[in-house]
C-alpha cells in the first residue's frame, strides 16, 4: 500500500508493470470475462431487468469515477489534467445520459467510440508505471472495462443496432467535442483527447515518430477504425437477409 495514492506524476520509477505482461494479461481476461458474462445475463434478461442492469453499469460508472477523484483530491494530486474531458471520461457522462434518454446517435457513438477506445486504453495503457496496488492503476482499467463492457452487453441484446449510415452524424458529434477541447488545452496547457501530443505508449507515438505529427494518426486509423467495427455488422446483416430471403422462398 506504499504507492496507493501515488500517480504516473509522483510514482517512483520501477515498481510498474510490462505490457503483456502476467498482470497486464489478468486484466484482459478479466474484461473478456466479465464482458462475456455481462452480454449473457443481458441477452436473458426481460425488458425491467435489462432496464435495472443498464442503472447498475452506468451507477458503477459514475462511483469508479469519483472513487478517482476522492484519491486525488486526498493526496493532493488532483489538477486540471484530471478533469473529465478525455473521450473515455465524457463517455462516463454519454452513459449516464444514455441511460435515462438513448437515442440513435448515441448509441452508434458509444458503438463506435466508446468500444474502440476503451480497448485501445486496455490493450495500450498509459498508466504501466503504476502497481496493483494503487488507486490510478485500479481505477483506469476497471473504468475502461465497464466503458466497454455498457454498449458491447447493449449490442449483444440487440439495444444498440449499429448503422454505417449515422457515421457523419458521429464524426460531427465528435468534432463538436474535440473542437472546444482543442482550445481548453491551449489555455490550460493540458492534452485532452491527446490532441496536443501522444502519452508514452499511446499508439499515435508512432505516428509522431513516423510522420512528424501524431495528428496523422486520427485520419489514418478512423478508417481502421471504421471498418473493424462495421464490417463484421455488414456482413451478419447480409448473411440475416439472406436467411430471411431464403425461409421466405421456401
Amino acid at each position: 500500500m506504499e504507492y496507493f495514492i501515488e500517480t504516473v506524476d509522483t510514482i517512483v520509477e520501477g515498481v510498474g508493470f510490462s505490457y503483456y505482461g502476467p498482470l497486464h494479461i489478468m486484466w484482459i481476461s478479466i474484461f473478456i470475462g466479465f464482458a462475456i458474462f455481462m452480454s449473457v445475463i443481458y441477452r436473458k434478461s426481460d425488458a425491467k431487468k435489462r432496464d435495472k442492469l443498464r442503472k447498475i453499469m452506468a451507477a458503477a460508472i459514475v462511483a469508479d469515477e469519483i472513487w478517482k477523484v476522492f484519491w486525488l483530491t486526498l493526496g493532493g494530486n488532483y489538477t486540471v489534467d484530471y478533469l473529465p474531458l478525455h473521450l473515455c471520461s465524457i463517455n462516463i457522462f454519454i452513459i449516464a445520459y444514455h441511460v435515462f434518454k438513448p437515442n440513435k446517435v448515441i448509441d452508434n457513438f458509444l458503438y463506435a467510440a466508446c468500444i474502440p477506445g476503451a480497448l485501445a486504453a486496455l490493450l495500450a495503457p498509459t498508466w504501466i508505471e503504476l502497481p496493483f496496488l494503487n488507486f490510478m492503476h485500479l481505477h483506469s482499467f476497471t473504468i475502461h472495462i465497464l466503458l466497454a463492457t455498457y454498449p458491447i452487453m447493449l449490442v449483444a441484446g440487440g439495444d444498440i443496432v449499429p448503422d454505417i449510415k449515422m457515421l457523419p452524424k458521429l464524426i460531427l458529434f465528435a468534432l463538436c467535442m474535440a473542437v472546444p477541447i482543442y482550445f481548453v488545452n491551449l489555455a490550460l496547457d493540458t492534452n485532452f483527447m491527446f490532441l496536443m501530443r501522444p502519452d508514452s505508449g499511446n499508439p499515435l507515438e508512432l505516428f509522431e515518430k513516423l510522420l512528424g505529427s501524431h495528428l496523422w494518426g486520427f485520419p489514418i486509423l478512423l478508417p481502421v477504425v471504421i471498418l473493424i467495427m462495421y464490417i463484421p455488422i455488414l456482413i451478419t446483416n447480409k448473411i440475416k437477409k439472406q436467411h430471411k430471403s431464403q425461409e421466405q422462398t421456401n
